[in-house]
């Protein structure tokens, strides 16, 4: 009879994520795995059963409390677009002074997967071509809202304009990890915000 497990494995999972975020899906050796969640090496590889698989997992975790944040400020058809958007773009701002250590932005683990493994890693880029899509549905749909509403441009098509709301957003992330401050990425959205709206 296999014997109970006495950890929390979301508290567990949760500990790998925020490792993996830091240091990234390669530089994160076992060795770090265990310091962060208090697990034996043994106690790791039985529940989660490779490095790899914990760093699915992680990453799976990471999208879904991402996108939840994302969708519940967009899907908030109560108020207009832009506001939204502007809402959007301010709690990523926030994430990233949030997260600062030693003076710059840990970034963003999808951000950082993308550009440090998802080339070499398949399994990783299905994921993160997943999530995409995810962010890009809900960005179409708030930005047709505010071209319907008159409020953003139908300059470009907005599937064109998600792309590039969901590219600021990632070039947002990156500059904090170079060690942008508040104003700066501040700067960026507000630039992003006026190249949207109607003039």
């Amino acid at each position: 009879m296999a014997r109970p497990r006495t950890f929390d494995e979301e508290r567990a999972l949760d500990a790998a994520m925020h490792a993996f975020w830091v240091k990234g899906y390669e530089a994160t050796s076992t060795q770090d795995l265990c310091e962060a969640t208090g697990l034996g090496r043994s106690s790791i590889y039985n529940t989660f059963s490779s490095k790899h698989d914990l760093f699915r997992r992680s990453l799976a975790r990471y999208m879904e409390t991402m996108n939840a944040g994302q969708a519940e400020i967009l899907d908030d058809v109560e108020r207009p677009a832009m506001e939204r958007l502007r809402a959007l773009l301010d709690r990523v701002i926030n994430g990233e002074i949030e997260t600062r250590q030693d003076g710059h932005s840990i970034g963003c683990l999808t951000v950082n997967t993308t550009v440090g493994l998802a080339s070499r890693d398949a399994e990783a880029a299905g994921m993160l071509e997943r999530d995409l899509e995810f962010r890009l549905a809900a960005l179409r749909a708030t930005l047709r809202s505010g071209q319907l509403a008159g409020d953003i441009t139908t300059g470009r098509d907005a599937e064109s304009l998600a792309r590039y709301v969901n590219a600021v957003i990632g070039g947002m992330r990156v500059s904090a990890q170079g060690g942008a401050d508040r104003a700066t990425l501040e700067a960026i959205a507000d630039t992003a915000l006026d190249a949207l709206a109607v003039r």
